[in-house]
């Protein structure tokens, strides 16, 4: 049995690291000759480009790591089932159970590449990836929260924003209310806020204090002050991939801090995190339905089991993409967002197994 183990063990690693080199490839090749006419009009270095494709590679293969293993094993079992290779093994007595050990070992090793992949390197790789982009590819426009920015920044501090420009780093409508003990201390407006990144200050307009008092407000006006907070602007406008760049004890520190702040982009880092975990679980999903629909053989050959593989992948990568951006733009919980594909392809590989089996 060790043998047939070793088999088809070898077949299910080398098939996914060949899938893997041939696609990758082909994405760096479209990706480049996308963007090679900005590359080349920024005068980018070719030491930045290098490093550039490298992330790109790993960043890629992370987002479609479940897409390049479904494809891989129903390729190679395909072919095992046309060779008769699958009923020779289960007519020598190996029951399927048997027959599917070395599919799960082998997707115990891939989960674990894929657990590392996105816990820590897939982090580091979409941070040097979107600076590239954004730096020489979109022109520095990075996407960030602009509009109805409301965050707690400490545990005394909460500020406003109607509408914040990152190019010009001004902001219009802003508010600071400073509490203690539960009671408002003091409030602070201003119809313009400007934030000077050389010596890190911040210049209002129209300002306007109130201090709360015991039985009146004192109020105190200036047309301009230039004053310091205890937020800088990365803490106003975080980026929106911010999370995918944070390696998992960094993104769960990150998200319980924006939960003081009242942040709106919870759901979205929720989102991220929840996909570490569901990641490396699909893997064992995929691999046992991509085993049940291609050991069978068939009378279209390969061909059958290729064209029901990426049916059944497109539909899986649908759900994921549809109920992460429910959980990112509304109240939808995004751990039953991101674990849903899961459940529900998991129900279908049971009963995928079973017949199979039969």
């Amino acid at each position: 049995m060790k043998i047939l183990d070793w088999y088809i063990l070898k077949r299910y690693l080398l098939t996914f690291l060949t899938m893997l080199l041939l696609f990758i490839p082909i994405g760096i090749t479209v990706n480049l000759a996308e963007k090679i006419d900005k590359m080349l009009a920024n005068e980018v270095p070719f030491s930045e480009i290098a490093q550039y494709y490298f992330d790109f590679t790993i960043y890629f293969a992370n987002l479609l790591f479940p897409l390049f293993l479904f494809l891989s094993v129903i390729w190679f079992t395909s072919k095992l089932a046309n060779n008769t290779e699958v009923i020779a093994f289960l007519s020598s007595g190996v029951s399927f159970w048997r027959f599917l050990r070395p599919y799960m070992i082998g997707g115990f090793i891939v989960a674990g590449f894929a657990l590392v992949l996105g816990m820590y390197l897939a982090p580091k790789a979409s941070k040097g990836y979107n600076e590239f982009e954004y730096k020489y590819l979109k022109g520095n426009k990075k996407d960030k929260e602009t509009s109805n920015i409301y965050r707690q920044i400490n545990d005394n501090d909460i500020i406003y924003v109607s509408n914040f420009n990152t190019r010009d780093r001004r902001g219009s409508y802003f508010t600071l209310e400073h509490f203690e003990d539960n009671k408002l201390v003091y409030k602070i407006s201003a119809q313009n806020i400007r934030y000077n990144p050389e010596d890190s200050t911040y210049l209002l307009t129209s300002y306007i204090k109130r201090i709360i008092g015991e039985n009146d407000d004192r109020i105190i006006t200036k047309r301009r002050v230039d004053t310091t907070f205890s937020f800088d602007l990365d803490d106003l406008t975080p980026v929106t991939y911010i999370a995918e760049t944070l390696n998992y004890k960094e993104l769960t520190n990150f998200i319980e801090k924006e939960v003081e702040r009242g942040s709106s982009n919870i759901g979205r880092y929720q989102v991220v995190k929840n996909k570490r975990w569901s990641l490396p679980v699909s893997v064992f999903i995929l691999t046992i339905i991509a085993v049940a629909v291609s050991s069978i053989k068939r009378r279209g050959g390969m061909g059958v089991n290729l064209a029901v593989g990426i049916g059944i992948a497109m539909v899986y990568v649908f759900f994921d993409k549809v109920f992460g951006v429910m959980a990112q733009q509304s109240d939808f919980p995004p751990i039953i967002a991101v674990w849903f594909p899961n459940v529900v392809f998991g129900i279908l590989a049971v009963y995928l197994l079973y017949n199979a089996k039969r």
